[in-house]
């Protein structure tokens, strides 16, 4: 199938990346087999995802409250589901600034209270 024109463009998580493709999954012929790259990914958002998407959504919202964040590293973070101030600073070593102390302990707190 190929693609005319892009009507509208939207960031979502992992974890609703999962629920679309598990629902288009669900409404598909079962007498048809798959194409391959719809197949791997489904399997590799299967694999990854960690989190529900309320929760994912939960995360976003509320790390998009905090200074110094975009909504592509949180995002990211809500996909990741970090555990360390060493996985944080992975998130954000191509951004022009550091974070804190403070700032890591904030985002991390968010992240644990929803997964």
């Amino acid at each position: 199938m190929l693609v005319k024109k892009v009507i509208s463009e939207e960031m979502i998580t992992l974890a609703e990346v999962n629920e679309i493709l598990n629902d288009v999954k669900d409404r598909q012929n079962a007498d048809v087999e798959m194409v391959y790259e719809k197949r791997k990914a489904i399997a590799h958002a299967n694999k990854y995802v960690k989190i529900k998407v309320e929760d994912a959504r939960k995360i976003v919202k509320a790390l998009l409250k905090l200074e110094k964040m975009k909504p592509e590293i949180a995002i990211k973070i809500a996909d990741i589901i970090p555990e360390s101030k060493d996985e944080l600073k992975t998130i954000y070593a191509k951004e022009r600034f550091t974070l804190t102390k403070e700032d890591m302990d904030n985002i991390l707190n968010i992240v644990s209270k929803y997964s």
